[in-house]
């Protein structure tokens, strides 16, 4: 059997007396006789997603939930998509998509802080975009912020206080090398204490490791799993002026990488001036995001790492959008 309880939370005094009487019929059927009872009943309690609305509150062991973010040609969000603009392949088997939500729930949301000596000339600004990004913060967002040089550091812990992320923003001073890829992992990591269901990893970096023990083939399965979003700021001098050393010339494709393998988004900027901007496009994508949910058609119990794929048909007259998903699920074992 397949339950799913759908509850609006714009209720009004007419609907939460009819929500006790559906809870309180579940749980007479399972007690009387579990799913059996249930199926024999015909019991189906559909979920009620529509777009704008909070998502309901779902049950359902086998449901996979996607959330996909949909930008425009100008990194903008882009909104007021119908179900049917979007298809879904796990494997490259199409699946029939049963929910569908515009969400904004919640967030838990981790900082990944540059503070090696390279990032000196831009450490003003990078206070100041994780600023907007506090702003644009929802009551239930929790929050963590991690700094790194040749050492990464937990500068606060898991926290709804914005105000104490800020203030300790304050103290950070840049030196040293630059141990990215450990703060990634550090990072990640860390998300497993999380309050919250949805979770983003923010990283505000000049690009290029020259100092971690963790390698980029050591975190791929991490970031892979993790369920967690990373959006990358990638802030690089001018191509024409960029270092030639091979670990700066390599950190913008690095940030993509790690970036697109989980669903988030990768900005790259060379003037620290486009920073509040770029913080608000990304406070944008995590605050309108489209969540798509589908049942395997074959779901396997198997303990394995399952590829997801996500499809947009465009609407006519409107510009090139880009879109962003989680890449894949490891599917539970019985």
């Amino acid at each position: 059997m397949k339950l799913v309880i759908a509850c609006n939370t714009r209720s009004s005094r007419t609907i939460a007396p009819a929500l006790v009487r559906i809870l309180l019929s579940c749980c007479y059927l399972l007690f009387c006789g579990g799913l059996g009872l249930a199926q024999k009943a015909g019991l189906s309690l559909e979920p009620n997603l529509k777009l704008g609305r909070p998502p309901s509150i779902r049950v359902n062991s086998d449901l996979v939930l996607i959330p996909v973010t949909v930008l425009d040609r100008d990194d903008r969000s882009v909104v007021g998509l119908e179900k049917e603009r979007f298809r879904v392949f796990e494997d490259k088997v199409e699946q029939v998509i049963t929910q569908f939500a515009m969400e904004d729930a919640p967030v838990s949301i981790g900082f990944a802080f540059d503070a090696s000596a390279s990032m000196r000339d831009k450490l003003q600004q990078s206070r100041e975009a994780v600023t907007k990004l506090l702003n644009t913060a929802n009551p239930g967002d929790e929050f963590f912020l991690v700094y790194f040089n040749d050492q990464v550091e937990l500068a606060v812990d898991l926290t709804t206080s914005t105000q104490q992320l800020q203030e300790q923003l304050t103290f950070i001073q840049p030196s040293g090398r630059t141990a990215l890829l450990d703060a990634i992992h550090f990072s990640l990591q860390r998300m497993h204490s999380a309050n919250n269901v949805r979770k983003a990893l923010i990283i505000i970096s000049d690009g290029g490791d020259n100092s971690s023990r963790y390698t980029m083939t050591d975190l791929k399965k991490l970031v892979r799993e993790a369920d967690v979003q990373i959006y990358a700021i990638g802030i690089f001098d001018p191509i024409n002026v960029r270092s030639q050393i091979s670990e700066e010339l390599a950190g913008p494709a690095l940030l993509r990488r790690v970036a697109k393998q989980s669903g988030g988004l990768f900005f790259e900027i060379d003037n620290v001036n486009q920073l509040p901007d770029v913080a608000y496009k990304i406070g944008e994508a995590l605050r309108t995001q489209y969540v798509l949910g589908y049942s395997p058609k074959e779901m396997q119990r198997d303990g394995k790492y399952h590829r997801v794929e996500v499809k947009l048909a465009q609407p006519k007259g409107f510009p090139q959008m880009q879109t962003s998903w989680r890449r894949g699920y490891r599917a539970p074992v019985e």
